[in-house]
């Protein structure tokens, strides 16, 4: 096939998953299995970890900066896979926590009330705008389109790290309310 029908190709999975994915999650954070009446315990267990993974995924995406910097395009690949599977992980484990658990509310007061805010609009905001390029970061890359690549890469990495990091924030912020 060649590599104008691969990117044709390429661009409808992306379109249908950049919409697919968030609206997903929409529609199933609003689901609560408690209150539909099913018998599950609340995955309360569930924010440390993919708050951790969220912080592994931030260390990923800087090691793989580091590696395509040093001209080790292969561990740069292997890590930015690595990181695309850990934003996953994450994801299930999100969808999971709120389908079984009511969302936390935060009760800061005060300034930090508003930074708190700002930080999560900008997290969920830049979470959705994300998909779609690191899904045409990846695709450039896999169709060999190296300057293209870079030049979006550049756009998706502090994109993509300001969602990992702020995920962690986040979570910090938020962690002492928890039930």
């Amino acid at each position: 096939m060649s590599n104008e029908l691969q990117e044709k190709k390429y661009k409808k999975v992306i379109t249908i998953l950049s919409v697919a994915i968030p609206l997903a999650v929409a529609a199933l954070f609003g689901v609560n299995l408690k209150r539909m009446g099913f018998d599950v315990e609340p995955l309360t267990f569930l924010p440390p970890i993919y708050a951790s993974i969220n912080g592994l995924t931030a260390v990923i995406l800087i090691a793989a900066v580091v590696a395509i910097k040093k001209g080790n395009r292969k561990l740069h690949e292997r890590l930015n896979t690595l990181a695309i599977v850990c934003s996953v992980l994450f994801l299930v484990m999100y969808v999971a926590y709120h389908m079984t658990s009511d969302s936390t509310k935060f009760r800061g007061e005060g300034f930090i009330k508003y930074v708190y805010y700002f930080i999560l609009i900008t997290h969920i905001l830049l979470s959705v705008i994300i998909i779609p390029f690191v899904l045409i970061t990846l695709m450039r890359a896999k169709l060999g389109k190296f300057p293209e690549h870079k030049k979006i890469a550049k756009i998706t990495f502090p994109m993509w790290l300001y969602v990992a990091v702020t995920g962690v924030i986040v979570y910090v912020m938020i962690s002492p309310y928890y039930a």
